[in-house]
């Protein structure tokens, strides 16, 4: 929509109205317009009708600035929690036409609202806040979006599907409006961190923000790229694409001056354009102050780039009248000590007083170098370096405000909140959704899935499909899984060459072609490798007989297999001589420059080439170590070969280059992994590893979507209160350094219809005994018939129905009977449980939210596993499980006996079982209980499935009702230690 005065001012008249609206209910949208008009000209008054917005829409583009700001409006409705104005579910249509009813818009106006700003179906962050003023409002933004509407336009016309822009809308502002206003005269420093995945899209998240926040007014960005220049450079030339603009590079140097003119990319058309400098245009432009070949570098022309012009000199620059008219600045540096030194000492030689300008610093994985490890309780102790140049640079930046960037946030939540001088997230935590299309540890995992009885397939096991174990007893056993590889590689690389001929669901190009060989960091390690991979590759005969047979016998029993019921509609052969003409074309691709591999790690000597993704298809074999290992995207990655291990989760969970968007191959998807291996005293298994991180990190997830829920408009906590609830499943793999933790303990725990698995169970010979004893009479008073129980999953998005089913004996407690048991259940960990406890005394204590508890006893549906329990004969099913981390065990329940105990306790919607729903009753709670026998006891039990009660650890889960909740609504109840207040150690947040 061409700009006019005309559409100033409508679009001035709306984001007035919609303003109104913001901590209200949407109101009608005419009587709105009409009062603001009052307020503006006579012209404004003509355009205060739904006839003028139906005109400007007809003709609007999706970047439209109107468009933006009812999208923005829009979409705060639709993603709002439980608000009083309306009982619709958030994001739906019902929601949306709740909005519109209340705006009162007829039919016509609706439909171009939905065409252009369609309801988000993406799931929304979740955020730990300080409270916080509103500032980042539609008026605010009035006249001044630039660089935001460019980068949306860029995602779109790449691509990205509405729901994933509408996403990122909503995940940026929840980073934006929590930074300080950049006008306001008081300097306040904001210190957040936003949490995504591994390789799932955060740097388009910050890129976002960057975006948002210069046309807001921050005129200072800082973005610590790294450690490596690899990762750095990857960072640069992102954002100078997709952001920053061939303009704002250029800067009236030639096409041939520019950092890329040597950029397919570049001579492709591929970086963002405004037709001339921004400036020009009334906007302001975007200065970098580094390159993609240069990182920061202290010069008299950089002082000189830092200096900021004002074209009021008499005002600060932090006012509008100065900051709108004034270039950003704009730099990647990398997390090196002399860097970030030169970069210090120049900004204290610039006139531009350092406490006028707005600065943006983005950590980019802020869990690497940025955290400070040394305990600064000890006498001399100083901050680790980088550390201490974030801080300087806090220092003296009063308006800086700091976002940092991790997918392995243990480290950064686990910092002393008192260390004013460090980067704890004092002002918020956002937590990203995990996008569509996103492959992470869940998809290698079996976590969850709905396996049944008769066993796992490749199309119900995640592990039986994409993992594969290295063996390595001997020199020749690795040859032998590294050639398996290998073939898998080639053979993956004829199938997306089959899929680029033979079409499946569009056009598709693939140009990158990955496999990643992933041992150790040390240089000489990747010599003898490259020896080795070189060998096995021009060994393999891939054009001759003995190639043909491996990779046939690879597809039959594999590929094959796993596409058959995975391919998700893309093209698939019948039979391997459908593939083998692909396989030469394939194998060319990969060595035909006599260069089938690439090292990276830094070692002149032993670098075989660039893996420069930016500049070239690259088809080919990956051999490296720390360059690798965090934050740089591996494109086109198909094959992983991986057996480096790590001393703590956040290390190794950044090794998982294998996750990441897969799109048009994630059927091929294969991950070598080594699996059980005696290190010393220690059996190192990286597959229970990776489990055991996923674990970690999904519980971690859902505390932070559990501590969000607002308490009469308020956070129930705040990020400096938010306990580190981080599990340690392994006894080797630690979940981040002991000296970033502080102290804390949840008091109480609410989990209406919320499932809850104590796993801190003992090990001494007393307490299994006695829990045992405990636990039988009340096992032996279950009725003996057997009950069939279930629950059926409907189709829906792209999801096949799937019931899950499970036999059961099946009694009532009272709510005083169950409390007395549980209270005297003894623990390897009491404190586990102690939150829990505490729960179960309040809702017992008041009749009206449980009436009693049903409890579930499974059976196995074959006859086995049973343990002859009591003095009347009585027998019930044992479960195999073992303990991660004495006295921790990990999951204990199965997948398909968690549906129908939430059903029963109201956390479903109707099971379509008729037996699970003869069981549904109003306030009623569920336990599930689990004689555990570990592997050390099973060749105890006696023929007649007896067994000692203290071989036994009597396990159960839970489910309270999901009516009873607290009236206020607050879920959890917490006491910390915070190093500032050691004087009362213990802080009890009410």
């Amino acid at each position: 929509m061409n700009s006019s005065p005309t559409d100033e001012l409508l679009l001035q008249l709306h984001s007035a109205a919609l303003s109104d609206m913001t901590s209200s209910r949407p109101k009608k949208l005419v009587r709105a317009l009409v009062y603001q008009a009052e307020e503006l000209t006579p012209e404004a008054e003509e355009l205060a009708t739904e006839d003028a917005l139906l005109e400007a829409l007809e003709r609007a583009l999706p970047t439209d600035r109107l468009v933006e700001i009812w999208r923005k409006k829009l979409t705060d409705w639709d993603f709002a929690s439980s608000p009083a104005w309306s009982d619709s579910a958030e994001r739906t249509g019902a929601r949306r036409a709740h909005v519109y009813d209340l705006l009162d818009l007829s039919e016509e106006t609706r439909k171009l609202l939905d065409n252009l700003i369609p309801v988000s179906k993406v799931e929304a962050p979740v955020v730990i806040t300080d409270e916080f003023t509103p500032w980042y409002t539609s008026q605010s933004q009035q006249g001044r979006p630039w660089y935001w509407p460019s980068y949306r336009s860029y995602l779109e016309n790449k691509g990205w599907s509405p729901d994933a822009v509408s996403g990122l809308d909503v995940a940026t502002d929840a980073v934006v409006e929590r930074l300080a206003d950049p006008t306001q005269s008081a300097a306040y420093q904001s210190k957040g961190l936003v949490v995504g995945y591994v390789q799932s899209g955060k740097t388009a998240n910050f890129a976002g923000v960057i975006a948002k926040a210069v046309d807001a007014g921050y005129r200072l960005v800082i973005i610590l790229g790294g450690t490596l220049n690899l990762l750095r450079a990857q960072t640069q030339r992102r954002l100078d694409m997709e952001l920053v603009g061939r303009e704002n590079i250029l800067r009236g140097a030639s096409e041939y001056e520019s950092d890329y003119a040597s950029d397919p990319a570049w001579s492709q058309g591929k970086f963002v354009t405004f037709g001339t400098l921004p400036s020009a245009r009334g906007a302001f432009d975007i200065v970098r102050l580094t390159t993609p070949d240069d990182d920061y570098r202290s010069l008299l022309q950089g002082i000189t780039a830092l200096e900021f012009e004002k074209q009021e000199p008499a005002l600060p620059l932090f006012d509008p009248r100065n900051l709108h008219r004034s270039s950003a600045r704009l730099m990647i540096v990398k997390k090196n000590k002399d860097v970030l030194t030169k970069l210090v000492k120049d900004l204290g030689k610039i006139k531009t007083p350092l406490a006028e300008i707005p600065v943006l610093i983005i950590d980019d994985e802020s869990d690497e170098a940025s955290v400070n490890t040394s305990n600064l309780a000890k006498p001399d102790a100083v901050r680790t370096a980088i550390n201490r140049k974030i801080s300087e640079l806090l220092r003296i930046l009063p308006r800086a405000q700091y976002v940092g960037y991790t997918a392995t946030p243990f480290a950064n939540v686990l910092i002393d909140p008192s260390d004013v001088e460090d980067i704890f997230p004092k002002d918020f935590i956002v937590s990203l959704p995990r996008p569509d299309g996103y492959m992470g540890a869940r998809d290698f995992h079996d976590l969850d899935s709905a396996i049944p009885d008769e066993g796992p397939t490749v199309a119900n096991s995640n592990e039986l499909a994409h993992v594969r174990s290295i063996t390595v007893d001997d020199e020749d056993e690795d040859d032998i899984c590294l050639q398996r590889a290998m073939d898998t590689f080639v053979l993956t690389a004829a199938m997306k060459l089959y899929r680029e001929n033979e079409g499946g669901l569009g056009e598709r190009y693939f140009q990158h072609h990955t496999m990643l060989i992933h041992e150790s960091v040390r240089t000489e390690v990747h010599r003898e490798l490259l020896a080795k991979v070189t060998r096995i590759w021009w060994n393999a005969g891939y054009m001759g007989p003995s190639g043909h047979d491996r990779l046939r016998e690879l597809f039959e029993t594999d590929i094959a297999p796993v596409s058959a019921v995975r391919a998700d509609g893309h093209a698939v052969p019948l039979s391997y001589d459908e593939l083998a003409p692909y396989v030469g074309p394939a194998v060319t691709r990969i060595g035909g420059d006599d260069n089938p591999i690439i090292v990276v790690n830094g070692d002149k000597d032993i670098e075989t080439g660039e893996a420069d993704f930016d500049k070239r298809s690259i088809w080919k074999i990956l051999i490296g170590g720390q360059k690798l290992a965090r934050g740089f995207t591996v494109e086109g990655l198909t094959v992983s070969y991986f057996r480096r291990r790590a001393g703590n989760a956040s290390t190794l969970m950044q090794m998982g280059r294998w996750f990441g968007f897969r799109d048009g191959y994630r059927d091929l998807v294969r991950l070598f992994l080594g699996r059980a291996e005696t290190v010393g005293a220690k059996e190192i298994d990286l597959y229970a590893a990776f489990e055991a991180i996923c674990l970690d990190e999904e519980n971690f997830r859902a505390e932070l979507k559990q501590y969000a829920t607002m308490v009469d408009g308020k956070p129930q906590v705040t990020p400096a209160r938010v306990p580190p609830l981080v599990s340690q499943h392994l006894p080797w793999l630690k979940p981040t350094s002991p000296n970033k933790m502080y102290n804390a303990r949840l008091v109480e725990l609410h989990s209406p219809g919320q499932w809850q698995e104590p796993t801190a169970y003992p090990t001494k010979v007393a307490d299994l005994r006695h829990n045992t004893n405990l636990w039988t009479p009340v096992l032996g008073a279950l009725p003996t018939a057997v009950t069939s129980l279930a629950y059926h999953f409907p189709a829906e998005g792209g999801r096949q129905a799937v019931t899950h089913r499970f036999d059961a004996l099946v009694g009532t407690l009272s709510p005083e009977d169950f409390l007395g048991l549980v209270s005297e259940v003894r623990w390897g960990a009491s404190s586990q449980f102690e939150p829990n406890l505490a729960y179960l005394k309040e809702i017992t204590a008041t009749s009206a939210e449980i009436d009693d508890w049903l409890l579930i006893a499974p059976q196995h549906t074959k006859r086995g596993q049973q343990l002859t329990l009591g003095g009347d004969e009585r027998t019930f099913a044992w479960f195999a499980r073992e303990r991660r981390r004495s006295p921790l065990f990990g999951a204990i329940s199965e997948p398909k006996h968690r549906a129908a105990p939430l059903r029963i306790a109201g956390a479903l919607t109707d099971s379509g079982d008729a037996a699970t729903e003869s069981l549904v009753a109003p306030r009623r709670g569920v336990v599930i209980v689990y004689p555990i026998v570990e592997a050390k006891h099973r060749s105890d039990i006696t023929d007649d499935g007896r067994l000692v009660p203290e071989k036994i650890v009597m396990a159960f889960s839970f489910v309270a009702p999901d009516t009873a909740r607290r009236a206020d609504g607050r879920v959890l109840r917490f006491t910390t230690i915070d190093s500032a207040q050691e004087a009362e150690a213990i802080i009890d947040a009410q």
